[in-house]
């Protein structure tokens, strides 16, 4: 068994069609962060074990989610489909076969729409930064990734905003990890869920302000 870790904050239109999609094996963690539409309830509905999370941002979700897992090896996805769970052993894999420590989904969109170009922009000057500071060969700072539990706790994160993603990939580097990258699907996420990040201008700003204080941090 492994366990999914999604951080949410009212994705309750996505959610059925997410868990549906969990192959054998995975169970999901659904750390709920203050949704107002219902997402705990629906959540829960389709089988996911859900917690609540009161303390607001994506860091603190994530890894309340991390905390609550119980498998050896565990991995996180957004919650909003705009990456397909069937894909996740992709990301598993090399982790449960001892090939790599951290894995994570490189995306690469399906259409046009699917990634705007200020927020592709964003992503790939971190990810030039992230290659600089920790000498890892990264491209992507995907959502989908997997590692095992207790190492991930060993890392001592504290980022709790959305620097918490950066934040784990520039400590493994500097722990000396084996950091793979395997390329996923990614779509445009599903009508009636809000972006966070890549959605808007002020979003990936957001997340890049975030980011760039855990690199000179």
């Amino acid at each position: 068994m492994i366990d999914v870790v999604l951080p949410c904050l009212d994705e309750a239109q996505a959610l059925p069609w997410v868990l549906a999609r969990l192959p054998a094996g995975f169970r999901a963690i659904v750390a709920d962060n203050g949704s107002v539409d219902g997402s705990a309830e629906v959540a829960e509905a389709h089988g996911a074990k859900v917690i609540h999370v009161p303390q607001r941002g994506f860091g603190a979700a994530a890894h309340a989610g991390l905390c609550a897992a119980q498998t050896d090896v565990v991995c996180f996805l957004d919650a909003d489909g705009s990456l397909d769970p069937a894909q996740l052993p992709r990301v598993t894999d090399p982790v449960v076969a001892g090939q790599a420590d951290l894995v994570l989904g490189r995306r690469r969109p399906t259409s046009r729409d699917a990634w705007p170009p200020h927020a592709r922009l964003g992503n790939a000057v971190l990810a030039r930064r992230l290659r600089a500071a920790a000498d890892v060969t990264v491209h992507d700072l995907g959502p989908m990734r997997a590692a095992r539990r207790e190492a991930l706790l060993g890392l001592g994160m504290r980022d709790r905003r959305f620097g918490y993603p950066l934040e784990m990939v520039l400590l493994a580097g500097r722990g000396g990890w084996r950091v793979q990258e395997v390329d996923v699907d990614y779509a445009p996420r599903m009508a009636g869920t809000k972006s966070k990040v890549t959605g808007t201008m002020r979003g990936t700003l957001r997340a890049v302000r975030d980011m760039s204080k855990v690199l000179v941090s």
